[in-house]
């Protein structure tokens, strides 16, 4: 967390609590500010709109207590917008009003109101109820802000070893491949993003990368660094390790190991049916399969490898450009052709010859 978000918290818990009263009768927004001024900051409002605009304001109300018969917009039609707006949506709305009616106290509760006080007021028990209300509140955020704290820890360790797990493949692969992984999670980032994705969406894509290779742990170092042709036997065992590598990740809930297994398992299947390991043919291969497959097409292609040099990168950009509804999807080669510049100035910062770039924070 930033340290301007710690220091609004701290403000925020430091200054008295704000109640936001909403009624069109003035007498009971004074009764209301001199009940409760003494221990709340009190913001009277006189109507419906007046009070969705000051329920954004900073510092937002720790509770708002809303009348119900109000002329123009009523309490239920301001409690409803509340709640539709996730800028309010959290805020504890208690209802103040002279309406007794078990119905109308249903109705109430159906659009998210915590409470429900009568009129005439009784002073004690609105003191009593707002305190209530503004202590689960405050306490209610506080847990929340722990478990978001905690959660953004867990989300950066499970990052972090999910590259640590892709430099033993490419430690395992060899000296050549150093750093591999850094540039193809980019790779995947610019190519998602240059074919329409969302942020977010791109964003795990790239942090779900580094595990697209993991099958090759299985693989004998000596098959993957042999410098000639495989042989039959050898090109067999290079073709299992998608699968194998969908069976390390496993099956998950968790968003970021799904999308890693399913790069894992599909990114040697080819849009024209022509791939392994199941054959699979156009759209029927999954979006996060056809990605990777220029993506690694491309890395293989423009660095050294084993059994091959590199090529130069305006050839490896013309077989994929060519390979356009053979091996991938046409949607995806162009946006390749929209991500290439980028792709092209991440090859040069990443390169090899840079040697072991073990914390260089490729997710930022």
């Amino acid at each position: 967390m930033s340290s301007n978000v710690h220091s609004a918290t701290e403000e925020r818990s430091s200054a008295r609590p704000v109640v936001l009263t909403v009624d069109d009768a003035e007498d009971i927004r004074e009764l209301v500010v001199k009940t409760l001024g003494g221990r709340f900051q009190v913001k009277p409002a006189a109507d419906g709109p007046s009070a969705l605009r000051m329920a954004q304001e900073n510092p937002q109300p720790d509770v708002i207590l809303l009348d119900v018969m109000m002329v123009d917009m009523d309490g239920y039609k301001v409690c409803k917008a509340l709640k539709e707006n996730p800028v309010t949506a959290s805020i504890p709305v208690i209802f103040l009003t002279g309406l007794t009616d078990v119905g109308d106290e249903a109705m109430g509760f159906h659009l998210g109101a915590v409470d429900y006080i009568t009129k005439p007021i009784n002073r004690e028990l609105l003191r009593a109820r707002v305190e209530a209300h503004v202590t689960l509140n405050q306490r209610k955020r506080k847990l929340e802000q722990v478990v978001s704290e905690r959660t953004g820890e867990l989300e950066k360790t499970n990052q972090q070893l999910v590259q640590r797990l892709a430099r033993v493949v490419e430690h395992h692969e060899g000296p050549a491949f150093r750093n591999r992984i850094m540039r193809v999670s980019q790779y995947v980032h610019l190519l998602s993003q240059a074919s329409g994705a969302k942020p977010g969406v791109a964003e795990i894509m790239m942090r779900a990368a580094p595990l697209y290779d993991i099958g090759k742990l299985a693989i004998p170092s000596w098959v993957l660094r042999k410098p000639g042709e495989l042989d039959e036997a050898e090109w067999k065992m290079v073709k299992r390790h998608p699968e194998i590598g969908a069976e390390i990740i496993g099956e998950h809930k968790d968003p970021l190991l799904g999308l890693a297994r399913s790069m894992s398992l599909t990114h040697h299947e080819r849009w024209d049916g022509t791939g392994y390991p199941h054959g699979m043919k156009g759209e029927a291969i999954p979006w996060p399969g056809r990605v990777i497959a220029i993506v690694d097409t491309f890395e293989a292609m423009t660095t050294t490898q084993y059994r091959r040099d590199p090529i130069p990168i305006e050839d490896a950009a013309a077989f994929i450009r060519a390979s356009d509804g053979k091996h991938f999807d046409p949607k995806l080669v162009a946006a390749f052709k929209k991500a290439l510049p980028a792709m092209e100035k991440v090859r040069a910062k990443l390169s090899d010859a840079l040697g072991e770039i073990l914390d260089l924070d490729f997710t930022a």
